[in-house]
């Protein structure tokens, strides 16, 4: 049990110590905000590809060569 109590004391402080360090860099929201935006445009991207190759397919599948 005094192992998992000094682990659990050494996490807290190491969290403190990290959120600490979160809190005196102003600019550390900036790279979850880019991170998040790409992903988003990521997925935006996606999804309009597949739309597109979606109907390229379809219109490819109607094509009558008889």
């Amino acid at each position: 049990m005094l192992h998992l109590d000094t682990l659990a004391r050494r996490m807290r402080a190491h969290l403190a110590k990290v959120r600490q360090q979160a809190r005196d860099h102003g600019d550390a929201g900036y790279t979850t905000e880019t991170v998040l935006i790409t992903a988003l445009l990521a997925i935006l991207a996606l999804t309009v590809v597949g739309i597109i190759v979606a109907k390229v397919t379809a219109k490819a599948k109607g094509i009558d060569l008889g």
